[in-house]
């Protein structure tokens, strides 16, 4: 244990000092969101003069700490803001998440798309970007070839809807929780969403992050899903078990599932009970605000724009035909509905 953190401590420490930096910058030149010049100034340090391989350990933490950072910040949401907007929330993001693997499958079989590398796209578009194509991948076992495919395409989408989601926001003049809702239910990843939402304001970054976690909590029912698919379509899969009976669908759905939902969920309910007090809840604050922006300079060097030109013109245009779609769909139904 002390040697791990001793391994990550470097590289969490240029983090900080990314995220000192980044805070420096905003507070003295009108750069707009803070959180989104962090993943710049990562971005291009990750693609020009690199992380040092000292730094990597710590560095690739950044997922960790944009989990924890989001665990705080149920201090900040009140209870009765969820249970009033719960079954709401739950109504649009399914019919979000259908539309979305439904069409990226659809599209991709039209396209000619590689059946495994569809789902992959599918699963991340639809979910949670990334987690959800290597939970998928855990289910359906493609090459890795087919994984590092459907991921460069979706990390593409991740980098280019942080910077334009609050740009289209802006424009059309979006409400707060509009923009929030429509951010959370169409972006991929849960960090670009949380960046864009916050990006926008306040209270859009924390409906972005509501609607977001709701849509997290489904990545194991889709991996399973997925799983028994294949199973029952692949003579492979029949003929060496590969497709797994109950017992190890119910541990896929486990291990796929967020965990740190249920962790933002318990801190949240802390506060709103009164087990918090105003001082502890600023602290969680303050401390939830940090751990964002040294999570989203890693977020930043995690993005490698070499591997974009691996990505292929036709996996892009799928998931592109698909997010044009679903998003323009959502984004009325969130006008309309909230």
């Amino acid at each position: 244990m002390t040697a791990a953190i001793a391994r990550r401590l470097p590289g969490l420490g240029l983090l900080v000092v990314g995220a000192v930096c980044t805070r420096l910058v905003a507070q003295r030149v009108p750069v707009g969101s803070e959180l989104i010049l962090a993943v710049v100034l990562g971005l291009v340090v990750g693609n020009t003069v690199g992380v040092p391989a000292w730094g990597v350990p710590g560095v690739e933490t950044n997922p960790r700490l944009l989990e924890a950072g989001i665990i705080l910040m149920g201090a900040t949401v009140a209870v009765g803001r969820i249970v009033e907007a719960g079954p709401t929330v739950a109504a649009v993001v399914l019919l979000a998440v259908l539309a979305t693997i439904s069409m990226v499958e659809l599209v991709a079989r039209v396209a000619d798309i590689p059946a495994k590398v569809g789902s992959l796209l599918a699963a991340g578009s639809g979910i949670c970007g990334v987690s959800a194509v290597a939970a998928v991948a855990g289910s359906i076992r493609p090459d890795d070839r087919q994984v590092a495919y459907a991921a460069a395409t979706i990390l593409l989408f991740d980098a280019v809807t942080l910077f334009v989601y609050p740009l289209v926001g802006d424009a059309l003049a979006l409400s707060d929780i509009v923009f929030g809702v429509w951010a959370g239910t169409t972006m991929f990843s849960t960090g670009p969403v949380t960046a864009a939402g916050f990006a926008y304001s306040e209270t859009a970054g924390q409906w972005a992050v509501l609607v977001k976690l709701a849509r997290n909590t489904l990545i194991g029912v889709v991996a399973v899903g997925y799983a028994v698919l294949y199973s029952r379509h692949s003579e492979a899969a029949s003929a060496d078990g590969s497709g797994g009976g109950v017992r190890e669908n119910l541990r896929h759905l486990w291990t796929s599932f967020p965990t740190f939902v249920v962790g933002f969920l318990f801190v949240m309910a802390l506060a709103s009970a009164g087990f918090l007090s105003d001082a502890q809840v600023a602290l969680l604050e303050t401390t939830s605000d940090w751990l964002f922006l040294v999570a989203f300079v890693g977020l930043g060097t995690a993005i490698d724009v070499s591997e974009f030109r691996e990505t292929g013109v036709r996996p892009v245009l799928v998931v592109l035909v698909t997010l044009l779609t679903v998003s323009s769909v959502m984004l009325g139904v969130s006008v309309v509905v909230f």
